[in-house]
């Protein structure tokens, strides 16, 4: 199983990505959790310690990794370096690993917001290939909002597209937007969870307006996981009911994938 996350920053995708770990982990599978957001936290989400965290690099930060792979040094602008740099070995050699999960921190690749192709942005995608492709552990991407950093070799490599909205008209933009980039990429479905919703109504209005996508369920307003937030808790430990909101959602998209 190999799922892809995304939203407009505060709709919650973090929180969906760190729950769906625990869920697979708890079944026995092996977990892969990418936080490919630059500006997302999983690792709070998933309730690691803060002096645990200080102690996880960014793979995009560590320059003689890069400089090892590529045969560039990061930070390189139109220089030639390998663009099929071995990977395999980093999610047991980085990757943090606890609780039957093995975290990935992307990080940002310096140059590539301008439109570059870098040492950086190659290892990335690269890494980002291998995990969906070539791996037999369930991989969960909490992305940014889009999934234009995806190649089509990636993208249709993934088993499922969601996109986290909650009741608004930036939220449905977002999802119609990564709808039409995930079309473009090869991507047939494109799946949403609604997040924050205080009542039927919230819901009927996202199913009003995003008709041509499939609604796997709906998370309540739940002041538990801001508190999780505040705690440095996991969601997974402080809030049973969403749990088993995400637990429901989990097993919909199980069968619909099948």
């Amino acid at each position: 199983m190999k799922i892809a996350i995304t939203g407009k920053g505060g709709v919650g995708k973090t929180t969906l990505a760190a729950i769906l770990s625990y869920l697979f982990a708890s079944e026995g599978k092996r977990v892969i959790a990418v936080d490919a957001d630059p500006g997302a936290n999983l690792a709070q989400a998933l309730g690691i310690k803060p002096s645990e965290i200080e102690k996880i690099r960014p793979l995009a930060e560590m320059s003689d990794l890069i400089e090892e792979r590529t045969g560039v040094k990061p930070g390189t602008v139109g220089g030639i370096f390998r663009l099929n740099p071995k990977v395999d070995d980093i999610p047991e050699g980085i990757g943090y690993k606890f609780d039957g999960i093995t975290l990935l921190v992307m990080g940002k690749a310096k140059v590539a917001a301008s439109g570059c192709y870098c040492p950086e942005s190659s290892l990335l995608r690269r890494l980002l290939k291998h995990l969906v492709v070539e791996r037999d552990e369930v991989v969960i991407l909490d992305m940014e909002a889009g999934i234009e950093h995806l190649t089509r070799g990636t993208a249709e490599g993934v088993d499922a597209f969601i996109v986290v909205v909650e009741p608004g008209q930036r939220s449905i933009q977002t999802a119609n937007t990564v709808r039409e980039l995930a079309k473009g990429l090869g991507v047939k479905d494109v799946f949403v969870v609604a997040n924050k919703v205080r009542n039927d109504a919230d819901v009927t209005f996202l199913r009003n307006n995003l008709k041509e996508m499939n609604i796997l369920g709906a998370l309540k307003f739940n002041q538990s996981v801001m508190d999780a937030d505040i705690g440095g808790i996991s969601p997974y430990e402080r809030s049973p009911e969403m749990v088993n909101e995400v637990r429901a959602i989990k097993e919909k998209l199980q069968n619909l994938i099948k």
